[in-house]
């Protein structure tokens, strides 16, 4: 393993930006987000970011092509991402996970998203272990291990004033070779993870909904919901979004931008039908999707465990919780 003094970080994200676009974990105002590096950022590593690194691959708002209408002729002219190669630097395992999930819905099943694709391709991603659980973390129940990132390009480790570096692809080989000057071999003891508090029992609970689709439960839970959509914002594997345009006489352009499940309007049809009309239907699809619909199609959880949504949820609606019911239900 190669390993840095902590106190030596900004040298090597310095020699890393000149390389690269760099994002970090850091502290802006009232919020923790990834922020692209530079020697002012207020560095932020002892929990993990309020808001993930889903829209570094998947943005908020996503502009995808012009066009120019003339006369019965259409031109269209495809918005292609930046081509500049990019650095996220400590992200926790739970949030590579749902990259692994944001992967499976874009990348697979014939077909290929090109704008995530791209910005896929061009990423390099260094991991965080976890040294410390925040009281809404539950990552372990959801089959991720908090100190070792699945999809990482480098595993790196934060302990005893150090942190540790392993190069587990060709990208996270480059970086070593880049930072080479800086570091020392020897080896560091990774720290086991502490404090966890939640731990739902996930055993069975797939199977379970597939034949609760109709359960009072979803009537008893919904009321409590103010359908914010606050969940699914904060949520690192939601992946709704609309498709909608900017017209300014002949010419515009299309943009997809996120989306909510929670909303009523979300599966509103043009002749006015709503198979979702009501805060149960709603409800109950979110957390089937998350607990049965995905891992049948994808043979994977579409959550992690990070805990964002019990820390904004203003109603306590709470998947740990609806997952406890769903155990208990007859």
């Amino acid at each position: 393993m190669f390993t840095f003094q902590e106190s030596e970080i900004k040298n090597l994200l310095n020699a890393l930006a000149k390389e690269y676009k760099v994002f970090v974990p850091a502290k802006v105002g009232d919020e923790s987000k990834f922020v692209p590096y530079d020697d002012n950022v207020e560095l932020y590593w002892d929990r993990n970011v309020l808001l993930s690194v889903k829209d570094k691959f998947f943005p908020h708002t996503e502009p995808m092509y012009k066009f120019k209408t003339k006369r019965k002729t259409v031109e269209i002219e495809p918005l292609a991402s930046k081509d500049e190669p990019v650095l996220l630097f400590g992200v926790r395992s739970c949030d590579l996970q749902a990259l692994n999930c944001l992967d499976q819905v874009f990348l697979t099943k014939g077909f290929v998203d090109e704008f995530y694709r791209t910005k896929r391709d061009q990423a390099t991603i260094v991991a965080l272990g976890c040294n410390e659980a925040e009281d809404t973390c539950f990552c372990t129940a959801m089959g991720v291990d908090p100190q070792k990132g699945n999809g990482a390009d480098i595993q790196a480790y934060r302990t005893q004033g150090k942190f540790g570096m392993e190069a587990l692809t060709e990208k996270g080989q480059k970086i070593i070779d880049i930072l080479k000057s800086y570091l020392k071999e020897e080896n560091l003891q990774v720290p086991e993870t502490q404090g966890f508090q939640l731990q739902p029992d996930m055993d069975g609970v797939a199977e379970k909904l597939k034949g609760m689709f109709d359960a009072e439960l979803w009537a008893e839970v919904a009321p409590t919901c103010l359908n914010c959509g606050a969940c699914t914002y904060i949520c690192p594997t939601c992946h709704c979004f609309d498709i909608s345009q900017d017209v300014r006489g002949e010419e515009g352009f299309k943009y997809r931008c996120w989306d909510s499940c929670m909303f009523e309007e979300y599966t509103l049809m043009a002749g006015g039908h709503n198979p979702r009309p009501s805060k149960k239907e709603r409800v109950r699809n979110r957390f089937m999707h998350k607990l049965c619909y995905f891992p049948e199609r994808y043979n994977m959880l579409l959550c992690t465990g990070c805990g964002r949504c019990l820390n904004v949820c203003p109603v306590n609606l709470h998947i740990t919780s609806i997952i406890g019911k769903v155990k208990e239900a007859n």
